[in-house]
């Protein structure tokens, strides 16, 4: 049974930092690629960044770039997504996901196991 148990969020001020880490259960975690969805009040859930297998390949959604950073420890089974300055349209539940192959991007159907979404909710 795969799991993915997201920690981290919480409330922050604009320009404010938050690292977010969630642990995978299951032997495979270093075989695929794993992805951070955020979904905000009234809002579609909308890609924020992918890792391939190996940590070296990355994605990012053009409203995170630059200061969202994914990275991975497949010693740990954890991927984690650090957030820098933050603005109030950066508050949604963050979720993690499983891709199913090495290498995703941004569509949600590359993903199979979705974690229970970590909420994150930036002040003015």
């Amino acid at each position: 049974q795969v799991q993915l148990v997201e920690s981290g969020g919480g409330l922050v001020q604009t320009g404010g930092s938050l690292r977010l880490s969630c642990v995978v259960s299951g032997r495979t975690f270093s075989t695929v690629a794993m992805g951070w969805f955020r979904q905000a009040p009234g809002k579609d859930r909308e890609f924020v960044a992918s890792i391939g297998g190996n940590g070296v390949i990355t994605y990012y959604a053009d409203s995170v770039r630059g200061r969202f950073t994914i990275s991975r420890d497949n010693a740990k089974d954890t991927v984690y997504l650090q957030m820098n300055n933050f603005t109030p349209e950066d508050t949604a539940i963050y979720y993690c996901a499983r891709g199913r192959t090495f290498y995703t991007r941004k569509n949600p159907t590359e993903y199979d196991y979705w974690g229970q979404g970590t909420q994150v909710t930036v002040s003015s």
